[in-house]
């Protein structure tokens, strides 16, 4: 996929820009040691949360996916399977289930809520994810899975 040039506050144009990924690794994972770090530990979340096969849909949002060339971390929200409690999740990929402890261990600020957890519609709730601190919108990322 091709991302779209990044607006004039350094953000990706609003909207869901779904992609594999290794492209998002590719594209946002590039430049500085710093964002270098946070693109690795993107990927290893993502691949903690599969290990559990309940996840539905993966968004990234906030400073990995901007033009900030030193991202503090990597922001994601995981839309997991009804049924799935992290409590039956065993072994590494357990800790990303725990906000405070994947913040601290992981540099990553991880969100996570099951499909019945969500009031309205799946959609809606995923492109809420677009609003930054300041009450402005701007784009963000949906892993596309292989399932």
């Amino acid at each position: 996929m091709r991302f779209p040039d990044f607006n004039e506050n350094g953000d990706l144009p609003v909207g869901i820009y779904k992609a594999a990924l290794q492209e998002i690794l590719e594209h946002f994972g590039q430049g500085s040691l710093q964002r270098q770090l946070v693109a690795k530990r993107l990927e290893k979340i993502y691949f903690s949360a599969k290990a559990t096969e309940k996840v539905l849909r993966f968004i990234v949002y906030g400073s990995f996916v901007t033009a900030k060339e030193n991202p503090n971390d990597v922001d994601i929200f995981i839309l997991m399977k009804d049924g799935f409690d992290p409590v039956e999740v065993f072994g590494k990929s357990r800790l990303i289930f725990n906000h405070l402890t994947t913040q601290k261990y992981e540099g990553a600020s991880v969100f996570w809520g099951t499909k019945s957890g969500i009031i309205g519609n799946v959609d809606d709730f995923i492109a809420g994810w677009q609003i930054k601190r300041d009450m402005t919108k701007r784009g963000i990322l949906e892993v596309e899975t292989d399932d």
